[in-house]
């Protein structure tokens, strides 16, 4: 294993992260019965459109998909594998994605997660995170939140 490293996803990536997110994921089938957002997602797509990201030390662990927008990025998925938690990847994650924008001139990070996600709302909100609204879209409840970068 070396030092994780945040880099764009290249094709070679596009199956490791879509494991990923069907295993970070999935158990939330079981609690609503719907399939959350990012499991209904294109990865091949996301990496031909340069928004998906993954951090490997050695094998594919997270991804982020990141999309610019006008004046904000939108931090569409952030996962990180089970099996690789509780080694510090998520924050890596989310202290790239807030520099992202930064870098990109983008004053806000905004996201969502389902209101089911508790532990997901609680992680962003002791980040800084504040919620904006919540919306029903595609079935699924979600709580919508932004940061100021």
């Amino acid at each position: 294993m070396r030092d994780p490293e945040i880099r764009p996803a290249g094709p070679g990536d596009v199956a490791p992260a879509a494991r990923i997110v069907a295993d970070a994921y999935g158990r939330y089938v079981a609690m609503n019965g719907l399939v959350p957002g990012p499991m209904r997602d294109d990865y091949a797509a996301r990496q031909r459109e340069g928004v998906l990201w993954v951090l490997d030390d050695g094998a594919v662990r997270g991804l982020l998909v990141l999309i610019p927008g006008a004046d904000h990025l939108l931090l569409d998925n952030v996962a990180v594998d089970p099996a690789a938690q509780g080694q510090g990847y998520g924050r890596l994650l989310m202290d790239f994605a807030e520099s992202h924008a930064r870098r990109a001139g983008l004053p806000v990070v905004r996201l969502y997660t389902q209101e089911i996600m508790a532990e997901n709302i609680a992680i962003y909100a002791a980040r800084g995170y504040v919620e904006t609204h919540r919306a029903t879209e595609l079935g699924l409840r979600r709580v919508y939140m932004e940061k100021r970068v």
